[in-house]
This record gives C-alpha cells, sequence and structure tokens, in this order.
C-alpha cells in the first residue's frame, strides 16, 4: 500500500453519460463487449492448446497476447459495468492504485510481446531456414517469461514515486479507470518529476519497442520484395498484415492516452481513445488474427465438426 499523507479516501471517476436511457444502452454495448472479448480470446488459447498444428512460435505468442487482452479487459471493464449498474461511480484510492498498477502492467506486457512477435516473423521469413534453431521452444518461453516478469518493473517503479506525493483534491478524474495521468492531476503537490519520469521512461521504453519493431518490419519487407513471384509476396506479406495491424491500433491509442496532452479542446478524443484502447482493442486482436489466419480458421472448425 502507498504511504502517502492522503487526504482522499475515495475518488470519483467519469461517467460516460448522465443519460439514464443512455446508461442502459452503454451498459448493454459495453458488457456486450466485454463478454465477446473473453470468449474470443479464450476461443484463441483454447485452439492453440488444443490443436497440434497451432503449437508453433507464432500462435505461441499469440496465446499469449490473447492472455493479456483478457486480463487487461478484466481490469478496467467489469468495474465500469459495476459502475453502470449502481450509478455509483466512487473507488477507493487503494483500489485505484491497484486498478492503475495493472493498467501499466498489461499495457508494458503488450509492448513488449508485440515486439518479441514482430522479431518472430523476422525470423520467419528473412531467416527461415534458422527458424526452428533461433526461435526454439526453449527460446520462446524464456521471452514470454522475461515479458511477464521485466514488465512489473515500470509500474513498480510509477508506484512507489507516488509516495511522494499529497492526494488532498478535487477528487475527480476524467476517465473511467485509475491511470497515472489523471491522478496527477489531483494531486497537490508538484508532479513534474512524476510526469517526467513517465514521459523519459514510457517514451523510451516504447520508442526501443517501435524501432525494434519497425526495424523489424523493414528487414522483412527489403527481403519480400526480392521475392520474384507475386504469389510469393503475398504469402509472405499475409503472415505479417494481422500483426501489422494490431501494432499500428496500439501505438495510435497509447500515443494519445499517455503522450497528448489532456486539454479540455482534447477532452472528447482523448475519452474516445481511451475506451477503444482500453476496451475495444482488446476484442479488436483476436478478431484481426482469426479472420486472417487459415490457421485459426481450419482449427476452429474441426472443433467445430467435432462437437458435431
Amino acid at each position: 500500500m502507498i504511504k502517502n499523507q492522503t487526504m482522499i479516501t475515495s475518488i470519483l471517476l467519469m461517467s460516460l453519460t448522465d443519460d439514464q436511457n443512455a446508461i442502459y444502452v452503454l451498459f448493454t454495448i459495453f458488457l456486450l463487449i466485454y463478454l465477446m472479448t473473453f470468449l474470443c480470446n479464450f476461443l484463441i488459447i483454447l485452439l492453440v492448446l488444443t490443436c497440434a498444428h497451432l503449437h508453433t512460435p507464432m500462435y505461441f505468442f499469440l496465446g499469449n497476447l490473447a492472455f493479456l487482452d483478457m486480463s487487461y479487459s478484466s481490469v478496467t471493464a467489469p468495474r465500469m459495468l459495476f459502475n453502470f449498474t449502481t450509478q455509483d461511480w466512487s473507488i477507493s484510492f487503494p483500489e485505484c492504485i491497484a486498478q492503475m498498477f495493472f493498467v501499466i502492467y498489461f499495457g508494458v506486457c503488450e509492448v513488449f510481446l508485440l515486439s518479441s512477435m514482430s522479431y518472430d516473423r523476422y525470423v520467419a521469413i528473412c531467416r527461415p531456414l534458422h527458424y526452428s534453431q533461433l526461435m526454439s521452444w526453449s527460446t520462446c518461453t524464456q521471452l514470454v517469461s522475461l515479458v511477464w516478469s521485466s514488465a512489473l518493473l515500470l509500474p513498480t517503479i510509477f508506484t512507489l514515486c507516488l509516495r511522494r506525493l499529497t492526494f488532498c483534491g478535487p477528487n475527480f478524474i476524467h476517465n473511467f479507470f485509475c491511470d497515472l495521468p489523471h491522478l496527477f492531476q489531483i494531486s497537490c503537490t508538484d508532479t513534474s518529476l512524476n510526469a517526467l519520469l513517465l514521459t523519459v521512461m514510457g517514451g523510451v521504453l516504447s520508442l526501443l519497442a517501435f524501432v525494434t519493431t519497425l526495424y523489424s518490419y523493414l528487414r522483412i519487407c527489403s527481403t519480400v520484395l526480392k521475392i520474384r513471384t507475386s504469389d510469393g509476396k503475398r504469402k509472405a506479406f499475409s503472415t505479417c498484415t494481422s500483426h501489422l495491424t494490431v501494432v499500428f491500433i496500439f501505438y495510435v491509442s497509447v500515443t494519445f492516452t499517455y503522450f497528448v496532452p489532456n486539454t479540455s479542446n482534447l477532452l472528447t478524443l482523448n475519452q474516445g481513445v481511451t475506451v477503444i484502447y482500453a476496451l475495444i482493442t482488446p476484442l479488436l486482436n483476436p478478431l484481426i488474427y482469426s479472420l486472417r489466419s487459415k490457421d485459426l480458421k481450419s482449427a476452429l472448425q474441426k472443433q467445430r465438426t467435432l462437437l458435431r
């Protein structure tokens, strides 16, 4: 628990609407989104575990991404649905800190995991003869273990640095879940050092991950363009388009959420992007991969046949 001299015992989250009729509509929509997110990602995990032809590094990473999306969505969506039901948008300060911690943790995990997936595609296309050696099960397991463990560092540092801040109100934040930039706005003490730490560490981390992903795909493009047949180029690019789409959506959302100033002019835009980042993206990821992957489609078809 954070041992600071806080005068705030609870925080008031932002309701997405004050219209009673709209509340019922939004509750239904977000409940369906959360259930679909959970079920779609769970289905991918189940297929990856049970289908032998999906026991490859690419689908091993995809299974971890599905679990990550389930976890991230479960940090924000159930609480928001509960708030819709009770019409009480308050959250205790310790609960807010815990939610913030896991929001950052799963976000950092996704940054690392997407970079690992881009490296996997780079090896598969640019160094196919060495793929089984470079992406052995031992290597993949160690890489994923490193992703889940090293991602703990950033939220731990940010949470510990909140000890130097005093929170004395107002206790209202412009978001439907607790996140670090919004906590800075309700602090009574100077948050410039904390904000600098967030910008530097978060920016450097995101930049390194982005550069790693960009470099991998520049090498992939260079290799694919050397392929003489159009069919060969199409097959090579088809294995990357799903991942590129997910990477694009993720980085655009992160940039707006953490690195675009939350001014009054951009408040509505930031709120919309936050909804996409926290609720829509975890649903889009499995849908994008499912629609683009013939292996997943065939695995799902086989499971349907076995159930009949």
